[in-house]
């Protein structure tokens, strides 16, 4: 059973604003969410505190941009995924609710002022993904660095995870990125390489799978993070090859999440799969020899991710002391 989730609203005009390249395609089936999906509308004191803390520093948040539906947890808890490069992405994937377009220039101020909001939700551990910037010569790159160095400066003990895109034909950036030391690199490789074309066109598998092995080998202390959407119709001996490939790149920490549709402009859901199956997947990564694996409908890049590196930490000083 399919439900139409967008009208002819204004709202609906903001979503095609959002997304222009996506209009001419055909609209596609949206599934009725089965319970183990639904979550709570964001409420209460605290998310209040942690929103208005992101608005009175004027950055934005994956959180917002992308839609996700841990938003109300998160942010009571004082957890944020800060988006830097701007709210604008060059590039069109097809499962993401983030803004495409002809991005602004560089804000200058971006970095100080993530590093005052860091500071002011006293928080343990940050992460700080972006959007692509192919039409920068480093894609980036020096900024990450700038953000990093800024909230070292004013917050030393908070630990730092980034997200960041693939730095595709940015010779040297990604290197650039690695030496500022962050302590966890993740970098998404979102789903198989069967539906990259579709899902993922600007993006090569195999580039960002030599993205994270890059990590590994120029500093092997950073942890690094790679992560993928399942319900897109891959199958399950696809998810279980990526596994592998991820493994043989040293990847330590594997997220697998739902891919939920944003609007019926973007790729359909294939299927909801079930919580069984989640926890299924999440016993293999573990068989494989992953440090820590988060596999569960609503799992996310950034969900959980302060108390995540924690279990991290301990799980590579575990692993330590056995050899």
């Amino acid at each position: 059973m399919a439900t139409i989730i967008d009208n002819l609203s204004g709202a609906a005009a903001a979503r095609a604003a959002r997304h222009p390249e996506k209009q001419k395609r055909p609209d596609a089936p949206v599934l009725r969410k089965p319970e183990w999906i639904r979550v709570r509308a964001p409420v209460g004191a605290d998310y209040a505190a942690t929103r208005k803390i992101v608005k009175d520093n004027n950055l934005v948040t994956v959180c917002e941009e992308a839609g996700c539906p841990n938003i109300g947890e998160c942010w009571a808890q004082k957890h944020a995924t800060f988006m830097i490069l701007g709210d604008t992405c060059t590039r069109a994937c097809s499962f993401c609710n983030v803004k495409t377009g002809l991005p602004g220039p560089l804000d200058a101020d971006e970095p100080r002022r993530i590093a005052e909001a860091v500071a002011a939700m006293a928080l343990e551990h940050v992460v700080v993904t972006s959007v692509d910037r192919d039409d920068l010569t480093d894609g980036g790159a020096q900024h990450f660095v700038d953000v990093i160095n800024a909230i070292r400066a004013v917050s030393p003990k908070t630990s730092i995870e980034i997200l960041t895109p693939d730095f595709l034909r940015k010779a040297g950036a990604a290197e650039r990125v690695i030496d500022a030391k962050p302590d966890v690199f993740n970098h998404n490789l979102e789903t198989v390489p069967r539906l990259y074309l579709s899902i993922r066109p600007g993006a090569r598998y195999f580039h960002s799978l030599r993205l994270l092995e890059r990590v590994k080998e120029r500093d092997p202390s950073q942890f690094t993070k790679s992560g993928l959407m399942v319900g897109l119709g891959e199958t399950k001996e696809e998810v279980m090859q990526v596994m592998d490939d991820m493994r043989s790149a040293g990847v330590d920490f594997l997220t697998i999440g739902q891919y939920l549709q944003p609007t019926r402009k973007h790729a359909a859901v294939d299927r909801f799969v079930t919580p069984e199956e989640f926890k299924a997947y999440e016993t293999i990564a573990r068989a494989k020899g992953f440090l820590m694996v988060s596999a569960s409908p609503l799992t996310r890049s950034s969900y959980h991710a302060g108390d995540d590196f924690v279990r991290l930490r301990a799980a590579r000083e575990a692993e330590l002391a056995r050899r």
